[in-house]
């Protein structure tokens, strides 16, 4: 079994993870039997509605094909599939807090996320979250097919990022989006404010990521290959200037800060990222006034300079491609503004 959260955020504060990926090899005594009552003998903490979503959304697959729940083990099958565990109304409190939804309708809901909130309830922050405000949202829907008001999220970004999220309204829903996580076809693009220039225009870094082995609260790179998992992260200088640069950014892999620890290898930390180093000047003068004009800049954008500008996957009920984008929020924009004019000042 291997459980695959996608996302920038799934340090253990908020490590519950929502989709469990499964991979079980049929035994070779096995009789034949229908494959949702065999999948739910197999699989812990589940139920055949579970099942039966799953079936539903074309997750399971016997010997890479979808099947139905009808179809029959045979020894030796190699199954697959995915369980959304969503979180209970009764695990959160709901609380009426204002969410910014994009988009919305019977199967998923798509959410723009302020930097400063936390996604999911968790040790220190158990009120006030995301999942808080779903959890309240939802309540005041009416009940769909799988659906108890339930909010399921297939991934998440840390707390002081800012941007898009796909929030499931049904099981099937949840694992459909799910599946297209893991084989890493949802699209997502962030911006990131970074210190320095690149030398190219655009390239890749594909280094694993892990726990820092210093510090567990954190992640770092393994170039060696030592530890990890591998992460692939697209980047494009959108705009230079001169000590910093804004980047787009594409995931290919969803590591938890795969951004900020990419771009910290790289030699360019995300601009006020403090636990990456980023909260320094590390380009610049040592003169008084430009110390004076970056901590300013901190101060109008007190948080990582990243933002999850856009979404796109495939609709898990009409098959639809879905894009959504997401403006720059005030914080990030003004303090690019003041680097722009800071720079156009010195030419």
């Amino acid at each position: 079994m291997v459980t695959d959260l996608q996302g920038e955020d799934d340090l253990p504060e908020e490590d519950d993870a929502e989709v469990t990926h499964f991979e079980l090899r049929v035994d070779k005594g096995q009789e034949l039997v229908r494959i949702d009552r065999f999948l739910v003998a197999k699989t812990a903490n589940s139920s055949r509605n579970k099942i039966q979503q799953a079936i539903d959304a074309d997750v399971v697959k016997v010997n890479g094909l979808t099947v139905k729940s009808n179809y029959k083990v045979k020894p030796g099958d190699l199954i697959t599939y995915w369980i959304a565990r969503t979180p209970r109304p009764s695990e959160v409190l709901p609380e009426p807090i204002v969410l910014d939804i994009v988009y919305e309708d019977d199967h998923l809901l798509v959410v723009n996320k302020p930097a400063g909130m936390v996604v999911h309830p968790a040790h220190g922050n158990w009120s006030g979250t995301l999942v808080n405000g779903l959890a309240y949202y939802f309540n005041q829907l009416p009940e769909l097919p799988g659906n108890t008001g339930r909010p399921g999220l297939v991934h998440r970004i840390d707390k002081d990022t800012s941007g898009l999220l796909v929030v499931a309204k049904s099981e099937r829903a949840m694992s459909h989006l799910a599946e297209q996580f893991f084989v890493h076809s949802i699209e997502r693009t962030y911006l990131a404010l970074v210190w320095g220039e690149p030398a190219e225009d655009r390239g890749t870094i594909d280094v694993p990521i892990g726990r820092s082995a210093k510090d567990r609260k954190v992640m770092d790179a393994y170039p060696d290959g030592s530890s990890g998992k591998r992460a692939v992260t697209h980047w494009e200088v959108v705009k230079r200037l001169r000590y910093v640069s804004l980047l787009a950014c594409k995931l290919e892999t969803g590591r938890t800060h795969q951004i900020r620890i990419h771009m910290k290898y790289a030699g360019h930390p995300l601009f006020n990222d403090s636990p990456y180093g980023g909260d320094k000047i590390r380009k610049g003068t040592q003169f008084s006034k430009y110390k004076a004009f970056v901590q300013n800049c901190f101060k109008i954008l007190p948080r990582q300079a990243l933002h999850a500008r856009s979404l796109g996957f495939v609709h898990p009920v009409s098959g639809e491609k879905m894009f959504f984008e997401a403006p720059i929020p005030r914080d990030m924009s003004e303090a690019i503004d003041k680097w722009e004019e800071y720079v156009n000042q010195m030419s």
